[in-house]
């Protein structure tokens, strides 16, 4: 038998080594999986792009409109989403980078080119809606007449001129909520405090909201269950409550966010801040403006209608021309910005920068007075230099857009303020920002006194003409009447002119009612044969406190429709 290395003795010897390679079978190779087919990857790319984009839009709720920066940016993230999904579900196809970019190019070229298109689109509408080109037009975006303050507005009574500032309206809020326990540890409220003319009233509407997340879980399905009415003049806070639940709010979540029932319903408008206001039988809407760029694509902002949407119900019109009882559509900072690009650019881009001649711009702050049942805008109008001194004011229609200018070169807001606090520096009060009010004919800065509790404590009244008149009183009656006869020393108005768009009546007393208004006594008298009410201070006419029903009297008054007009002085006949 022969001998072999590999064998001894019948036995297998594997660990002899003859010096010849080892003969062992490779190791199979993967197999390399086959790329999706075209279709499939076309497939879930869509499918993950548009995945993305609902929860994108669902989320930021862009507008569908080339006039919003935010689509674009829309368009382009879906784009990215889009290419970035091609390049992952591809694979790797061709030999060498050249040709696989090549495929990624040929499988992304209409993203691509959708997402340049929309960049050029921009680019081109925002330099057709440059200020740089198109001046005269940023010029003209809010029209207004020059008109005559002493004529065309009219003195207001006592009843009307509102006493609070926001401010102030929000402790009065705040402390009316601490009152309800069975609201306070659910509740709060919001910040808004929106300024209207109600059943010919001026208050603030402050609408509630969930405390928390928990709070609102709890109590979704009711809604929210009033909101309050603050009256301005009186300083009265009234909680209304509602047989059914406010269910819309900005503070909502998921459908019944407002934001968001308004995309899904409106994809294509441009929306202003949406405000709460209460119809005359009370029901509460939010006011919601069209918002619309006039000059290129971005340029030239206005308000174009607006959408009324029923905070109960959700329910919801879209109006060209909003009914008489809205007072919020045109935003009061809109406004201001309209009229400084009038005042800055009416002469022109270059001048506005070199030269500035006639250039204006407005003051800081604004403020709102209610005239014939709608709310006006009003702001100091001052050269550019900010010299502390105004040219004039506008006053402008908040539902309409209709605006005047008036001349009247004098104190700026903030001067007269500072006057009226120095009248009182040693009582440390603090003034409210002026209401411009029509007193004797002449334009007046009207303010509120208020101590560090922000409580109201008296009243001050500085020409805006002569801003060292300042008057203050204990109410606004004797307020107004040592304010006019300190115009009168002056010379500024006649001595009579205090009695100016007054009317007399004479008869019996029929009622006499009496009232504590601001720590001050305050009579109401009925004539025989009259419904109405004419309101007078004792400290004006301390008469009032002797008067007994029956006895002839001749009351002076500021006419008026409502059922109380304020009286300026009284005589027994």
């Amino acid at each position: 038998m022969a001998f072999s290395g590999s064998d001894a003795g019948g036995f297998r010897w594997d660990g002899f080594d003859s010096g010849a390679p080892s003969q062992q079978p490779p190791k199979p190779k993967k197999a390399r999986r086959a790329p999706a087919s075209p279709g499939k990857r076309l497939l879930i790319s869509i499918v993950i792009t548009l995945v993305f984009a609902l929860l994108y839009f669902y989320i930021e709720l862009p507008p569908i409109s080339l006039q919003s920066p935010d689509f674009y940016v829309f368009v382009l993230l879906a784009c990215a989403v889009y290419c970035g999904c091609t390049v992952l579900t591809s694979g790797f196809q061709g030999q060498g980078a050249k040709n696989y970019f090549k495929f990624l190019k040929k499988q992304c070229t209409v993203p691509f080119f959708l997402g340049v298109a929309m960049l050029v689109i921009a680019l081109v509408g925002g330099i057709a809606g440059s200020v740089l080109f198109r001046a005269g037009a940023y010029a003209q975006l809010l029209p207004f007449q020059v008109g005559d303050f002493a004529t065309e507005v009219n003195e207001i009574s006592y009843d009307q001129i509102p006493m609070l500032d926001k401010q102030s309206a929000q402790r009065l809020g705040d402390r009316k909520m601490g009152e309800l326990s069975d609201m306070v540890s659910q509740f709060d409220v919001a910040e808004d405090y929106t300024q209207i003319n109600y059943r010919g009233r001026p208050v603030r509407i402050a609408t509630l909201r969930y405390m928390d997340l928990i709070k609102w879980f709890t109590n979704r399905s009711k809604g929210l269950p009033a909101y309050l009415i603050i009256d301005m003049v009186s300083q009265n806070v009234e909680l209304v409550r509602l047989e059914e639940g406010i269910k819309y709010t900005t503070a909502e979540h998921f459908s019944r966010n407002l934001y968001r029932h308004l995309r899904f319903q409106y994809p294509t408008f441009l929306f202003g801040d949406p405000v709460m206001e209460i119809n005359e039988e009370g029901t509460p809407y939010w006011v919601c403006p069209r918002l619309v760029h006039t000059i290129g694509l971005f340029g030239g902002t206005d308000t174009r209608g607006g959408v009324l949407v029923n905070a109960i119900t959700g329910e919801s019109e879209y109006y060209e021309e909003v009914p008489d009882w809205v007072d919020n559509l045109y935003d009061a900072d809109l406004i201001v910005w309209q009229y400084d690009c009038y005042g800055m650019y009416h002469n022109g881009f270059l001048n506005s920068l070199f030269g500035q001649r006639d250039v204006t711009v407005t003051t800081d702050d604004y403020n709102y007075i209610a005239i014939n049942d709608d709310v006006y805008m009003y702001t100091g109008i001052t050269s550019v230099g900010g010299d502390q001194s105004n040219i004039g004011f506008i006053l402008s229609n908040q539902r309409t857009k209709e605006t005047s200018f008036y001349s009247a070169a004098g104190a700026t807001e903030h001067s007269a303020m500072a006057s009226a606090q120095g009248e009182l520096q040693n009582l440390r009060y603090t003034a409210t920002f002026p209401l411009l009010l029509n007193i004797g004919g002449q334009p007046t800065y009207f303010m509120a006194m208020k101590d560090d509790a922000q409580l109201v404590k008296k009243y001050a009244m500085v020409n805006v003409q002569q801003y060292q008149i300042v008057a203050t009183g204990d109410t606004v009656a004797e307020c107004e009447e040592n304010y006019l006869a300190m115009l009168a020393q002056r010379g500024v108005i006649d001595g009579d002119a205090g009695l100016g768009g007054t009317e007399t009546v004479e008869g019996a007393i029929a009622d006499i009612r009496s009232a504590v208004l601001d720590g001050n006594t305050c009579y109401f008298i009925q004539l025989i044969g009259e419904e109405t009410y004419y309101s007078i201070g004792a400290v004006e006419e301390p008469l009032t406190v002797i008067l007994n029903k029956g006895d002839q009297v001749s009351i002076t008054f500021r006419p008026g429709e409502e059922s109380i007009l304020a009286g300026v002085a009284v005589e027994r006949r």
